[in-house]
């Protein structure tokens, strides 16, 4: 990638709303052919004046990967500069204050798989920004069987933002295979949440971990006239199963498992 396109995407990166399509296909073709150019980019934007510049050098550094050698070439590619980017932007997050920032560099710190960012990222749990404290949730979903990760994402299952709950239960149900009773309560709990989303997750989670306390409630989502793929993912797990092993069942199909194996009603 020349120069003068590198020039180009950076500039497109800030154009219009910091969700904006257009915006975050430059940041996704930037992170798609990093090279020493992009990072150093990055870098010089990590302390800018300009906190959108600094969001998108989170942005950027967290997922920098090597150009392919070819369009065909089908798979991910080689990280780059993830130690480089890690210490860019934990050194970010010890003064940072703009709300825009500390979702994204939270956020990186998540994709960078560095574990050495667990307690910093802890430190936000409490935030007063649902956006900052999903961040968290997110970030700490990447680090999902460490016990200090678990710890935080066990207490924000019982966060007042529906989307922060959602993620942590997803967190510490589906990406985690951490097991122990405070998670299996967790997980009953949420499993009366509000949200559907994140009931659907805690069946999953408790699915997952064959933990039979579920049936009652997940004979009550099969009796809903549209059967989620969660829902589908929690009888797998529990049958022990798969996930191709049940995409064609109906609720009856389910119910009739169940009852096979726990002998429970149909």
């Amino acid at each position: 990638m020349d120069p003068s396109e590198i020039d180009m995407l950076f500039a497109r990166t800030l154009v219009g709303d910091p969700e904006a399509e257009d915006a975050w296909a430059a940041v996704h073709r930037l992170r798609l052919n990093g090279c020493r150019e992009i990072f150093d980019r990055a870098a010089t934007w990590c302390d800018s004046d300009d906190p959108r510049k600094r969001a998108r050098a989170a942005n950027v550094l967290c997922q920098l990967r090597r150009a392919p050698l070819s369009d065909d070439l089908a798979g991910e590619t080689e990280r780059l500069f993830a130690d480089e980017s890690y210490r860019l932007i934990a050194k970010m997050l010890e003064s940072e204050q703009e709300l825009l920032v500390l979702d994204s560099a939270i956020s990186a710190l998540g994709h960078l798989r560095n574990g050495e960012a667990i307690p910093l990222i802890l430190s936000f749990q409490d935030h007063s920004d649902e956006n900052v404290r999903f961040a968290v949730a997110f970030s700490l979903g990447c680090f999902a069987d460490d016990l200090r990760s678990v710890d935080g994402l066990l207490k924000l299952t019982q966060d007042t933002d529906t989307e922060v709950r959602d993620w942590a239960v997803f967190g510490l149900g589906v990406l985690g295979d951490a097991d122990r009773p405070e998670i299996r309560e967790a997980l009953l709990r949420c499993l009366n949440d509000a949200d559907e989303n994140v009931s659907e997750e805690a069946a999953v989670g408790l699915g997952r971990r064959q933990d039979q306390r579920v049936i009652p409630r997940l004979q009550a989502m099969l009796d809903d006239p549209e059967i989620s793929p969660r829902i589908l993912d929690a009888v797998a797990g529990l049958l022990g199963l798969i996930e191709k092993d049940v995409q064609q069942w109906t609720a009856a199909d389910c119910k009739s498992a169940l009852a096979d194996k726990f002998k429970t009603r149909r």
